[in-house]
């Protein structure tokens, strides 16, 4: 994941827009919460409320435990400007500055469940629709404040909270000293998810003093965000806590108890288990829980990252308290979990050109002037890369977003709607062909939500300003605002519902590209253009197979056993030989 960087390393950093505090404003719009007397910042005519505790600090005999409510209501909780705080709650992760978290090494603290909340000036007292923002990063690295959302709130007159949650190993851990704890949620290994449930509670209760409708509660998010909304449609601990969901490029998959410790190394296909994690820190395997809690967080973080290669990482568990025992996708389908909700999915176009766009194996590049300016950037083979493209952001359509609206329809969801982000009104430039590499890649939609059109040096030719720009913002804006007051996505051509007969969807782009049409593809469809392309080598097409079955969604590794065609087609090492050979050559497989 940390290969994105190499293109985005800026992006997203409109959230550091300076903020004035304007006194006499702030005293007019001082809220009292179960946390304290919350005071906003005031930036044109919006409000943040910023760094507002939502939970106790998740440290000592807290840590691996469902969080504990944070109750201080006489507490002040002054203003605060993004640039002073972001250092001091951030939960631990690898310092990214494409993340919102610039710095070396593991940066953050354990002491990082708090939230922001942002309002249009004048909102007391009303009763305004609720949008709660789930950040991304894979759930091992994000930040509340990373994306600014005051345009949204300026235009669509909504309030938007946006919150911190426990990432990683800290997040997620399975150990058999910390499951037979004692506790309410015994067994609970979803540390991150509990977090998230927490957020939503403390928002159900509090949310009405900042103008917000506590009955009309919008939960969205993208990526790892996308993917812990599913995780809170399948949570028996969330019913009651949102009334709409929006996952934006997310995914379902999860791991068992068993293979999250992964005792002995029992199971090749995980990586970064506890039992791994344990044996790398140099720690009994089978310590206790008083020791575990003992170990430092950023040492804990460190040797997590030091855990490279391929493999499954357990980032959700289906621990039987927070995701049922059958499974993350299974109980998206069971009828006891049903939130009954309305819920948008989507995925982009490109999902996978954010990754492949900077890889090695599909693009080269060159200096021609000075390094101090961005790489120029040439696709080696583009019907290669095209058709690579192509297959794994329609597989990432077909497993993050066909199928888990399919389990939720059997559930007897039936408000549900699907779409495909299409738009890649960009420019070619001397440095790139910018619609070709890039295109609708996985998280380009954000900025349309927050109007900051950052993409680092190359941002004039990945957003150019136009208005075809203007015309996607204020349609997204508005199809995800009109979805949080009134629960239809409207958009100038009618939005379908989505149904496993039909698998209707919108393809959100503008003029003429934005129409609707029905979804064809299947995992097995994808597999057969793999084989016909006669372009591809055929340790190419198996590798391409492999990361079809393999990535975003769980892992089916049975499916790809079952492949006649690549049956005894070693992915592992493939990869692991073009890797090799790459940094033989160029010192590394990503570039820089």
């Amino acid at each position: 994941m940390r290969s994105l960087a190499l293109l985005v390393i800026f992006i997203g950093l409109a959230a550091c827009r300076s903020v004035d505090i304007d006194p006499q404003v702030a005293q007019n719009y001082v809220v009292a919460t179960q946390s304290g007397r919350a005071v906003p910042s005031v930036s044109q005519d919006v409000l943040t409320w910023r760094d507002i505790p939502y939970a106790q600090a998740p440290v000592g005999d807290l840590r691996w435990r469902a969080p504990v409510p944070y109750e201080a209501p006489n507490a002040l909780i002054p203003a605060q400007l993004l640039s002073d705080t972001r250092d001091t709650v951030a939960c631990v992760q690898q310092a990214y500055d494409a993340g919102g978290v610039p710095g070396e090494g593991i940066v953050g603290t354990e002491d990082c469940l708090y939230m922001d909340i942002k309002a249009q000036v004048g909102s007391i007292g009303a009763e305004k629709p609720v949008m709660v923002w789930i950040h991304g990063g894979g759930n091992t690295s994000g930040y509340k404040g990373f994306y600014n959302f005051d345009e949204l709130v300026r235009r669509e007159d909504v309030i938007v909270v946006t919150f911190n949650y426990r990432l990683g190993p800290l997040g997620w851990f399975v150990h058999p000293s910390i499951q037979t704890d004692g506790g309410e949620l015994r067994g609970a290994a979803n540390f991150g998810h509990l977090d998230i449930i927490e957020a939503l509670k403390w928002v159900k209760t509090n949310i009405r003093g900042f103008g917000g409708n506590p009955d009309n509660v919008t939960i969205f998010g993208e990526s790892a965000g996308g993917h812990n909304v599913f995780a809170m449609l399948a949570s028996p601990l969330a019913d009651g806590l949102f009334h709409k969901a929006i996952s934006q490029s997310g995914y379902v998959k999860s791991a068992t108890p068993e293979q999250a410790f992964n005792r002995d190394n029992a199971d090749p296909t995980m990586r970064r288990t506890s039992w791994q994690l344990l044996q790398q820190l140099d720690v009994d395997p089978l310590a206790s829980a008083e020791t575990l809690r003992g170990l430092n967080a950023h040492d804990l973080y460190e040797a997590y990252y030091e855990l490279d290669g391929e493999g499954d990482v357990p980032l959700t568990v289906a621990d039987g308290v927070v995701i049922p025992e059958q499974g993350f996708m299974a109980a998206l389908g069971d009828p006891r979990y049903a939130k009954n909700v309305p819920v948008i999915a989507g995925a982009n176009r490109d999902e996978v050109t954010l990754w492949l766009g900077t890889h090695r194996y599909f693009v080269e590049a060159s200096y021609p002037f000075t390094k101090l300016l961005p790489p120029r950037l040439k696709v080696k083979d583009a019907a290669v890369y095209q058709d690579w493209i192509r297959v794994r952001s329609a597989a990432w359509k077909v497993r993050g977003v066909d199928q888990p609206l399919m389990y939720l329809q059997d559930a007897g969801y039936t408000d549900l709607y699907a779409y495909r982000f299409d738009w890649d009104d960009q420019e070619t430039s001397f440095f790139a062909d910018f619609p070709a590499i890039i295109g609708a890649a996985h998280g380009i939609d954000i900025a349309f939500l927050t109007g900051a059109f950052t993409y680092g040096p190359v941002s004039p030719w990945v957003y150019p300003d136009s208005p075809e720009r203007q015309e996607m913002m204020a349609l997204m804006m508005g199809a995800w605002a009109e979805f949080a007051r009134s629960a239809q996505p409207k958009t100038p051509v009618a939005w379908p519902e989505y149904t496993a007969e039909e698998r209707a969807f919108i393809h959100l782009d503008v003029k003429d590209a934005l129409r609707t049409a029905k979804d064809t593809d299947t995992i097995d469809s994808l597999l057969a253009r793999i084989e016909s392309f006669d372009h591809m080598s055929q340790q190419e097409r198996c590798l391409l197979g492999w990361e079809t079955l393999t990535k975003v969604g769980q892992p089916d590794y049975e499916r790809f056993a079952q492949w006649t065609y690549c049956q005894q087609f070693d992915a592992v090492a493939f990869q692991l030989e073009v890797k090799n050979a790459l940094i033989e050559q160029y010192g590394t497989t990503w570039v820089l």
